[in-house]
């Protein structure tokens, strides 16, 4: 396992190194770097300094609890003070990501935006299909990027995920590949993202454990924390003549709601849902402990929402 891990991260080091040069900027990495690159050796102490932040394995993990998914899911839970996979299945496998690519969304104009910006929606905010989810945001809308985090996290509306790209660099292409990158940047190096929305693409894709990064990055923004948090939301933004629209809709993480109930000994802090036909049903949670410990749970490809609901609380009985 640790010579697979050594290779994985030698890799990402490689690529960039090689985007330092010519005049380009160099990707900043999760871990330390030398100012020279000198040996395999020193390459592989760079992979464990990586690794020891986090929580790994490339094979499957079998719970002390016997928590079991559908055999078409993906799924794990993620110590991650302890750094330890407490369970994991083809948490490696690339699947359609629908809505969870969202955290990634967020992560991005999180860190590269001004949440107090006023966005002007463009035509495109209307190219979204009839049947996904949407606030109904019109050409000329204007919201702040703090109002459409809300809607883009607890809502899910895939044209405020237009709408935040287009304000933070200037079109989708090149805020998605800003995610590409960002994504590159924390190891998951199984992802690949053609949209900020998560709505189907056969290029659109990440693993469970892909997202465990990608979260747990996430989660060291304190707005990211308190958004995830919330059940609902209301709020007021304006029209192309200054008229106001309200916006006003609950979560759709139904253990924040009260639909479905953890184990007496974990607490659900937040989460985001995802569903397209074909990525099914996926979730992931943040959860701590009776002690505050944080954990990530995640699952991928379930049948259908109960299903996704209720294994969930299944597999979260491995946290003790």
């Amino acid at each position: 396992m640790k010579q697979n891990i050594k290779f994985l991260l030698t890799a990402i080091l490689i690529l960039s190194f090689i985007l330092s040069g010519c005049g380009k900027t160099k990707l900043p990495l999760t871990y330390k770097e030398t100012n020279t690159i000198v040996s395999s050796d020193r390459m592989n102490n760079y992979a464990d300094t990586f690794a020891s932040n986090l929580a790994i394995t490339d094979s499957d993990v079998e719970g002390v609890s016997g928590a079991t998914v559908e055999d078409t899911s993906a799924a794990g839970i993620f110590d991650i003070n302890g750094r330890k996979v407490l369970y994991a299945k083809d948490i490696h496998e690339r699947m359609a990501p629908a809505s969870l690519t969202k955290i990634m969304t967020a992560l991005v104009a999180i860190k590269y935006g001004n949440t107090e910006d006023v966005i002007t929606c463009s035509e495109n905010v209307t190219d979204i299909s009839s049947d996904a989810t949407r606030i109904g945001l019109k050409p000329g809308d204007q919201l702040t990027m703090n109002q459409a985090l809300h809607a883009l996290l607890i809502n899910s509306a895939n044209d405020v995920a237009i709408a935040i790209a287009e304000h933070v660099s200037g079109d989708v292409d090149s805020f998605v590949a800003l995610m590409n990158e960002e994504a590159l940047k924390i190891g998951a190096t199984n992802t690949h993202f053609v949209n900020p929305h998560g709505l189907s693409d056969n290029e659109h894709y990440t693993t469970a454990y892909d997202l465990y990064l990608m979260m747990n990055e996430a989660i060291k923004y304190e707005l990211f924390n308190e958004i995830i948090h919330m059940s609902e939301y209301d709020s007021v933004y304006n029209d192309s003549t200054g008229s106001e629209k309200s916006m006003n809709f609950k979560t759709t993480n139904l253990f924040l709601r009260g639909d479905y109930t953890a184990p007496s000994n974990v607490t659900v802090i937040g989460g985001k849902t995802g569903t397209t036909t074909i990525a099914g049903n996926c979730l992931i949670l943040i959860v701590k402990d009776t002690s505050g410990n944080p954990y990530i749970s995640v699952i991928l490809r379930a049948s259908t929402r109960a299903v996704v609901n209720e294994e969930m609380a299944d597999i979260l009985r491995e946290i003790k």
